[in-house]
């Protein structure tokens, strides 16, 4: 439409125009008070829509021009050379010690920058913000990066690209650490986008990085430019006895039954993340109270250093929407919104807040907001700014009064409609919807899904849902669902953890959270996770992680997913619930049960007719956990607390809040494993018959070797004969074997005991392969990759000129170990296993003399068992080795004929040793309670069958 230039020359400014002008998206009521006709006649446009982006381009870079004039003069003086502030550094204590924080070394041309030093560990933070607001949002536009140098420590990426890559996990929960406290302290209408850069330049490996860094970014921030309300601050808290520790070292975290991390201000709480062992509501407190007491010091003294060298605050880039439009939405469906906030379920209710919503933003930016209160408009004044071609000549019009130059025109009654921008209206729109719903609780007592503040939504749980997975469970409390699912392996599927200190941390316990789209009934995109995602995934994993066993009872690495089927709060909780009872269906001995509750808060409730004090609310949902004052989410059973994460909206909380809160907690969480305790179908608290099988055996550390073998050849083909998963070795003498079957197991342990045994004389070996031939002798093999030597004497009763006359290259004897020579070298012997031979035959071949000495020293056949006892003196077939035989056969029975021999030591020791292959006394075997025993004694004889060339007597020492 083109200006006419003669309707509004003469017109006065009027504060709401028919047509809204909107400069960066917002709305402007005011236009220049000079002759919009003179501006028409300078231009070559005769559009208005084509004048006004030329006023808010200049418009949109007001901010930081008039900054920078204020700074330096004009922009002129912008040189080469420009003027930074003078280095400064202070020393802070915290604790048994001090913090050194300097400014002005490094990054001068940031907004702020810091650096923090404590001990030898150096923290670099940067804060930097755009030239150009961004889009109005209910969202302060704050981005954090923290990241570890591996050059810190003296390392570099052992990735191919030898750098950093993407963020690691931990790093992510440290940028949380960072975020969540600054974040209420940003003045609300600052939309300039903010950036907080955090590097570990220097790492000692004792002072912890982590609580360095929140500090550092409530300094760089306090220096800077942006508009926030206080300085902030963090410490972390240890609990080593009963002593409380602030920024404990990495060896006293060791010993620390607590690990706390505190942020806030000098008068208030702002965020808390903790783990502990079951550590009561009290201790809790205790700690809070030590560490907002060590916070407080150290904001004081940043508050000190802002004075001396922190830069104007950007005040004027606040850009607030109009007052006048709160009461406006209000007008409009106020009515409407109560009845709407009534609605119980979350979809309906989100529905019917979209349809509300796009009808005020219809009547605020389409049609014009007119009031109902406006019943008379005055007449309009307009004055006459335009000469007459004939100043002699006036012309009055019906209707009108001459007075002089002014004209005085009666309009109509009917009100201008005001017009609003459509990001003003949505962010007022959000606000008063947070405003109702706080006021229905605090006045009404109900909330919106007509619950009570401390009662707890309807829960159900059922496990054993998925037949093939090795434990799951499906949690539901409202409508917040968890699938949680229970995967069992060995060492190998454990999560790899890189850090500075060089040793990769192996995790054996970890939970995995997702959140997809579909569990609030949007369309999204899938990725990786979020960073929501990682920090409500390691609050669940810590969470559960103190009921775990140790390794040495349950040596199973253990993964839970859990996966969000519904959302409507509280979902890292329902996902610490969840997760228990998956591992109870895995058969993970757990120690107890774990239960997790979301807390709110109304902190003003004297704003709605309440007496002041604050009211908390049990498991919150998401409208209460985005228009309430605080989420706390506390886990743990009836005795104590195991995680608890705090996040504030507001101020701040104080110490008797906090308490409140913890203590209606622990009533929540009572309620809930009640519930959880009725779950059905219950966990089936055994293996599942689709979880491996790890069996853990004990041999001597020296050993080792023997097993893993050359490049680790021997412990592969041991893999490949037996049919095992896998085969894990330690250093002190551990070894776990997985599979998925008992057979194999018993298989490839068969082989390892033989491996690591500790020969004795006097063991015997049966069903024994000659490796190899040798002029005096032959080399038996009486367990794989362990030889013995067989001397051409000890090969028969008889004398023989060469070994291969009798024997050869792959045949299988029994031997018996009849020496051990410092080297370690067997000598074995076939002949004492072998019956004595006849006499006379023995006689005919030997001399004479030795013939007749022979005969006379054997008259009859009872003294043979003597005789034999003098020729075979290293036999060991004596009391000791008949009272392992149920018979107890007498000697003369075990040495009178060649059978005898081989049903009683053959057979009997050979039980023996499948006997305690299958149930030694020191191994654990992990097998689910639903196999019968006889499983187990078929599979030991199975396998003796098989492997009779590796079974040892009963008298051999393994391990």
């Amino acid at each position: 439409m083109l200006v006419d230039s003669g309707s509004i020359s003469a017109r006065p400014h009027s504060t709401h125009l028919p047509f809204p002008r909107f400069i960066n998206g917002r709305h402007q009521s005011t236009i220049p008070h000079f002759s919009s006709s003179l501006r028409a006649k300078s231009s070559k446009f005769s559009s208005l829509s084509l004048l006004l982006p030329a006023v808010s381009s200049s418009n949109r870079l007001r901010v930081r021009a008039v900054a920078g004039a204020e700074v330096g003069g004009s922009a002129s003086s912008f040189d080469a050379s420009p003027e930074f502030p003078e280095p400064l550094s202070v020393r802070i204590p915290v604790g048994d010690r001090h913090i050194l924080v300097e400014t002005g070394h490094m990054g001068r041309q940031a907004s702020g920058a810091v650096t923090v030093t404590d001990g030898e560990t150096i923290i670099y933070t940067s804060v930097c913000l755009a030239d150009i607001p961004s889009e109005p949002s209910d969202f302060f536009p704050l981005n954090v990066t923290y990241q570890e140098r591996f050059s810190a420590a003296g390392r570099t990426s052992g990735g191919f690209f030898k750098r950093e890559g993407r963020t690691k996990d931990h790093e992510v929960l440290i940028c949380r650490l960072i975020d969540r406290p600054l974040r209420p302290t940003m003045l609300k209408g600052f939309y300039h986008e903010t950036q907080i850069l955090s590097w570990v330049l220097s790492y000692d490996g004792l002072h912890a990085p982590d609580s360095l860094a929140v500090t550092a970014a409530g300094i760089a921030v306090a220096l800077s430019e942006v508009p926030n309300s206080k300085a902030i601050s963090g410490v972390r808290i240890g609990l080593v006895g009963d002593k409380f520790i602030v920024n404990p070292t990495t060896k006293e975290m060791e010993e620390s039954d607590l690990d706390l991390l505190l942020a806030g201000t000098d008068s208030a709480i702002l965020m808390i993340e903790g783990y502990c062992n079951f550590l009561s509501e009290e201790k809790l407190l205790q700690a809070v109270k030590v560490g907002q007491e060590a916070v407080e010091a150290i904001c004081k003294e940043v508050d000190a250093l802002v004075k001396k060298c922190g830069k104007p605050k950007m005040l004027d880039a606040i850009k607030l929407p109009p007052p006048e439009l709160y009461k406006h939405v209000e007008d409009i469906a106020g009515d409407e919104l109560l009845k709407v906030l009534q609605i119980k379920g979350k979809i309906p209710r989100r529905k019917s807040l979209v349809s509300l919503e796009d009808k005020v933003l219809t009547i605020l930016t389409e049609k014009g907001y007119v009031s109902k209160d406006e019943t008379f408009v005055t007449p309009e004044t307009i004055p006459d700014m335009e000469m007459d071609e004939d100043e002699d000549e006036e012309i009055v019009v019906d209707g009108e009064i001459d007075e002089g130059d002014v004209h005085i025109k009666p309009v109509s009654r009917k009100s201008t409609p005001l017009f609003f921008s459509e990001v003003d209206v949505k962010l007022v729109f959000k606000e008063v919807t947070s405003k109702f719903l706080r006021r229905r609780i605090v006045e009404g007592g109900k909330r919106s899904d007509g619950r009570t503040p401390n009662e707890i939504r309807p829960i159900n749980s059922r496990c054993g849902l998925l037949p093939r997975a090795h434990g799951s469970a499906l949690f539901t409390r409202g409508e917040t669902q968890s699938l949680a699912v229970a995967t069992l392996g060995d060492k190998q599927m454990a999560q790899r953890v890189d850090n500075l200190v060089g040793d990769d941390e192996l995790k054996r316990f970890y939970l995995q959270y997702s959140f997809p789209p579909s569990s609030v009934g949007e369309v999204g995109r899938m990725g990786a996770p979020s960073r929501r995602e990682i920090g409500h995934g390691m609050l669940a994993e810590r969470s559960l992680e103190p009921i775990l066993p140790s390794e040495d009872d349950f040596p199973y690495t253990i993964r839970v997913e859990s996966t969000i089927t519904e959302s409507n709060g509280s979902s890292s909780m329902a996902s610490v619930c969840g997760g228990c009872l998956a591992l109870q269906d895995a058969g993970v001995p757990i120690k107890s049960s774990i239960a997790g509750i979301a807390m709110g808060m109304v902190l003003d409730t004297q704003e709605f007719g309440g007496d002041g004090t604050p009211l908390i609310l049990s498991d919150i949902t998401g409208s209460e956990d985005a228009s309430g004052d605080m989420d706390f989410k506390v886990a743990g059973n009836e005795d104590g607390i195991t995680a608890f994460q705090m996040d504030i909206k507001v101020a701040g909380i104080t110490l008797p809040i906090m308490r409140n809160a913890l203590l209606q907690a622990r009533d929540g969480r009572k309620r809930i494993l009640v519930e959880m305790a009725n779950c059905s179908p219950p966990p089936s608290k055994s293996l599942s018959k689709h979880a491996p099988l790890i069996y853990m055996m004990k041999v001597s550390p020296e050993k080792i070797n023997l097993i893993i073998g050359a490049g680790g050849k021997k412990v592969k083909s041991i893999i490949e004969e037996t049919g095992v998963e896998a085969i894990e070795t330690q250093y002190d003498g551990v070894v776990k074997i997985t599979a998925k079957d008992l057979s194999s197991i018993e298989r490839s342990k068969a082989i390892i005991s033989n491996l690591t045994m500790v020969p004795a004389i006097g063991d015997i070996y049966r069903n024994c392969e000659i490796k190899s031939i040798a002029p005096y002798g032959v080399f038996v093999e009486v367990a794989p990759g362990r030889e013995g030597l067989c001397h051409i004497s000890e090969l028969s009763s008889n004398w023989l000129a060469k070994a291969e006359d009798a024997f050869k290259v792959g045949d299988h004897i029994d031997v018996k170990l009849i020496e051990i020579n410092d080297k370690g070298q067997l000598r074995l012997s076939r002949r004492a296993l072998l019956p004595d031979p006849d006499p006379k035959e023995f006689g005919t071949q030997q001399t004479a003399g030795a013939a007749a000495e022979e005969s006379a020293s054997a008259p009859s056949t009872d003294k043979v068992p003597a005789k034999k006892v003098v020729l075979t003196h290293k036999d060991n077939i004596s009391e000791e080795n008949i009272e392992q035989t149920k018979d107890k056969v007498s000697l003369a029975k075990v040495t009178g004929s060649s059978r005898s021999i081989s049903t009683e030591q053959t057979i009997q020791p050979r039980k023996k040793a499948i006997k305690r292959m299958v149930s030694p006394a020191k191994d654990k075997a992990y097998i689910s309670k639903e196999r019968p025993k006889k499983s187990s004694s078929k599979a030991g004889s199975s396998i003796s069958a098989h492997n009779e060339s590796t079974l040892v007597n009963g008298e051999a020492k393994i391990g």
